[in-house]
């Protein structure tokens, strides 16, 4: 009889590693960085900082942001022969498929790439942190036809992906509500593609190599794609007085509701506290209401039939909503993720390097035993 009492399905609870970078206790909703509450950073701080600030773990001085800012304008722009595979690539694609590729080129191209000491590293970090927006704007335009923007030096890090999106410099406001939503998304502690990341890492692989099997992990539906599959239920739904009725016929079901529930938090995200009310905000000033009003009552019938389960919506649940206000299609959601996560994942990889260990876990075997080999002309 084989003894399964010690496996940890999925990992859970299994501690493997210290970290200083992001703490996460899923029964009260808290969510911190460097100890600093995550409500602190979306209110206070930016993209470029936070991702220094989880690069270096530590805040930065005036100067150091600064330099880093500058850092991250200079390796905006990346080679030609990039956008050249960017362009050929076949229309209809998802475009996580193509990031995955364009990541994987990068490394092609970049003489630092086989390079694993921390300064390497580092190098690399601050290139992909800077160049994700770039290659997944270039995506976007070149699937739909039309001309690749070139990054501009004057603008925030989310202000100029919305501009190399769409065209069209955004509004103020909207570069610093697309921001807060990278800040959101740009660390979550050991999620599937850090863990990802990390394990690559620990081979003493390459960081494209480390960056490309986690962009492979967030393609997944369970992980990355949960805020474009809120956006399908929305639309099914169709309007603000079906929502009750429609959600609470898949609660008695028993299906699954999508951006509801998490792995590790067991009351409200403290990520979709922040978003939901950015989420009212662009709802009430450019009355796109309709997403809104749906979402409220889906989360009203949801937390009052399933939060005593500890069951309640996630991060995924409002931020869809935001990034369609801004003119960002569902299919990007998920790549958008990566551009947040990208300072998560290199800052993971660094800090985990320091102190490497190859990880390695074993299974508990369940197979035949006492077996021997039957020719293959006796088998029936």
């Amino acid at each position: 009889m084989t003894n399964t009492a010690n496996i940890a399905k999925g990992l859970e609870g299994v501690l493997f590693t210290e970290t200083r970078l992001t703490f996460i206790n899923g029964a009260e909703g808290i969510l911190t960085h460097l100890g600093i509450p995550i409500q602190e950073w979306a209110e206070k701080s930016t993209f470029e900082e936070l991702s220094l600030a989880l690069l270096d773990g530590e805040l930065p001085t005036a100067a150091e942001l600064a330099r880093f800012d500058a850092d991250l304008k200079a390796n905006r722009a990346v080679p030609q022969g990039l956008l050249d595979v960017i362009s050929a690539m076949p229309r209809g694609i998802h475009p996580m498929q193509a990031l995955r590729t364009a990541v994987s080129y990068l490394g092609l191209l970049d003489p630092q790439a086989e390079e694993t000491t921390e300064e390497a590293r580092r190098a690399i970090a601050i290139r992909m942190i800077a160049q994700f927006a770039t290659v997944i704007a270039a995506i976007n335009r070149a699937q739909e036809g039309q001309e690749i923007v070139a990054p501009r030096m004057d603008l925030t890090h989310a202000g100029n992906f919305l501009y190399m999106l769409t065209g069209k410099e955004p509004t103020e406001e909207q570069a610093r509500l697309f921001d807060i939503a990278l800040v959101l998304h740009a660390d979550h502690g050991m999620n599937a593609s850090t863990f990802t990341a990390i394990a690559t890492a620990s081979t003493l692989s390459d960081m494209y190599s480390c960056i490309t099997s986690a962009v492979g992990a967030l393609k997944g539906p369970l992980h990355g794609g949960a805020n474009e599959a809120v956006m399908d239920m929305l639309d099914e739904v169709g309007t603000p007085e079906n929502a009750e009725a429609y959600i609470t016929a898949k609660l008695d079901r028993k299906e699954k509701i999508m951006g509801v529930g998490h792995r590790v938090y067991k009351y409200f995200d403290p990520r979709s506290r922040v978003l939901r009310d950015y989420a009212a905000h662009v709802a009430n000033k450019e009355g796109k209401s309709n997403y809104y009003q749906i979402l409220e009552t889906i989360e009203r019938v949801v937390v009052e039939r399933m939060g005593s389960r500890g069951i309640y919506p996630n991060v995924d649940f409002y931020s869809g909503t935001v990034y369609s206000d801004l003119g960002i299609r569902k299919e990007y959601f998920t790549p958008i993720f990566a551009l947040a996560r990208i300072s998560g994942w290199c800052a993971s990889v660094i800090e985990y390097t320091r102190d490497n260990r190859l990880l390695r876990p074993d299974a508990v075997y369940t197979g035949a035993r006492d077996q021997h080999y039957v020719p293959l002309q006796e088998r029936q």
